[in-house]
Formats: structure tokens, sequence, C-alpha cells
């Protein structure tokens, strides 16, 4: 997979719409589509209650998001207890963890997440337009699943590509190629959209293009450091380069058939 190794300054989203043509584009979901924070943290919290450990901040909680419910409870319990990381991840106990994560997340999905705003609107719209969507995340699957069917969303997408679906996951280049495969679409007429670091480094390694959104997790740094291609609002911008795209194909066909007909007059 192609990997560029200098890439250019962030682009913000000026209002300008790009003449460009996605035919696939594949989504985050905790911070891009779903705001899954706070059930993320209440989760968590209630994992270090059973462990009579002290609760982690939502704030903290938030800027551990994005690398799988693993490293997520990790960073947790070596919080809670005041150990390094490395002696927590090293711990015989991490699955017998994971596990009860998983027994009380299943409690907590969609109890309290938000989706974004104009995010049903945009998914939408972009079906009727005859776009294809898949979903890439490091969620395992069956949490990925439950959140988005609590918000009516997963029909959109197909694959999703979660963090337990392949051998490697975000920002290894495979968790894209899987999808472009699916779809047959080549990587320059792909788009990742996503809100962190990981993303972009996703999108760079598969040789796709990674816009992102300025108010997901991240670990709390500021998006634009990632240098990603182009900072949106919000995921409605990604409307009117698709529309310009099949606007710009239409007035292409209709020129070359006036083209064709006017050619074949005596």
């Amino acid at each position: 997979m192609p990997v560029h190794s200098i890439q250019p300054p962030a682009a913000t989203d000026s209002g300008d719409s790009p003449q460009r043509r996605f035919d696939l584009i594949m989504f985050d979901l905790d911070g891009t589509l779903v705001d899954t924070a706070g059930e993320i943290g209440d989760t968590v919290n209630d994992v270090l209650h059973a462990l009579r450990l002290p609760p982690a901040p939502d704030e903290l909680v938030r800027s551990w998001i994005g690398q799988g419910s693993r490293e997520l409870l990790i960073r947790a319990c070596a919080y809670a207890a005041g150990l390094p990381q490395s002696e927590v991840r090293t711990s015989p106990t991490v699955e017998s963890v994971l596990e009860m994560y998983g027994r009380y997340h299943e409690k907590r999905c969609g109890t309290r997440s938000q989706v974004y705003p104009h995010v049903a609107d945009t998914l939408s719209a972009l079906s009727g337009l005859g776009v294809a969507m898949a979903l890439v995340s490091n969620r395992e699957a069956h949490f990925a699943e439950a959140v988005l069917r609590s918000h009516g969303l997963r029909d959109y997408f197909d694959p999703l590509v979660a963090g337990d679906s392949l051998s490697a996951k975000k920002p290894d280049a495979s968790t894209i190629a899987y999808c472009l495969h699916a779809h047959g679409v080549p990587a320059q007429r792909a788009l990742m959209i996503g809100d962190s670091a990981i993303d972009v480094a996703t999108g760079r390694n598969a040789g796709v293009e990674c816009w992102v959104v300025p108010y997901g997790y991240n670990s709390g740094q500021p998006i634009v450091d990632a240098r990603p291609d182009r900072v949106i609002a919000d995921i409605s911008a990604v409307l009117p380069a698709v529309r310009s795209g099949r606007q710009h194909q239409a007035t292409a066909a209709s020129g070359s058939r006036a083209g064709h007909s006017n050619s074949s007059e005596p």
C-alpha cells in the first residue's frame, strides 16, 4: 500500500465544493458519527467500582478512546490503581477485566450516547446518491453493532470493519483495503472520515484521502496537528463533493451526447 511521506498542511472547511466524486466513503464511529464517551465512561467506572478502585473522570476517559476496549481498560486500571500501564498490560487479570467490561457495556450501549448533528441526514443523502459507505472502527464488532442499531444507523454500512474483524486494526492499511476490495473501488475514489490521528494515519497508510471533524476525541490533542487532508465542520461537508461530482459527470455525458449527435449530421 502506498504511504505518503510528506503531507500538505491541513485545509480547513472554506465552503468551497471540491470537484471530485467519491464512490466509497468510510467512517470512523466513536467521536465521528456518535458521541459515545458518556456511556463508555459509565462502563469504565462500573468496572473500576467492581474492582474497588476509584472512578475515572469523563474527560480522562474521553482522552483514552480510540484504540479499542483493551487499551482503554489498561489505561483506566493503571490510572485508578496508580500503576504503570506496562505492568497492567502484562497482568494475568486483563482478560477477566475485559470480560467484565463486556458484560457491563452490553447494558450501557445506547444509554448515554448521542448521534452528532447532521449525521443521520447526511448518511441518508449519501445513500440516496448511491454512494457506498463502510464503517472502520477499532471498537469490537458487537459493541459497534449495538451502538449503530440503537441509533438506527446500522443499515447504512457494508462492510463494518471493527477492531476484531481482521488480524490488524487501524492504523493498519488492511482495514481500508478490505473495504476497497469489497466494493471494487480504487483508493483515489475513496474517502476516510474520522476524528483522530489514528484515522489520518490509516488513510495515509492506505493511500486514501482523510477528512476529519474537530469535535471528536483524538487523545485531547488538536486534530490539525495530525495533518489531515481537510478539517470539516461536520460530515455534511462531504455532500457538495459528491453532488458536484455527479453534476460534473452529468454535464460531461450531456455534452458527449450532443457532440455525437452533431457529428452525425450531414
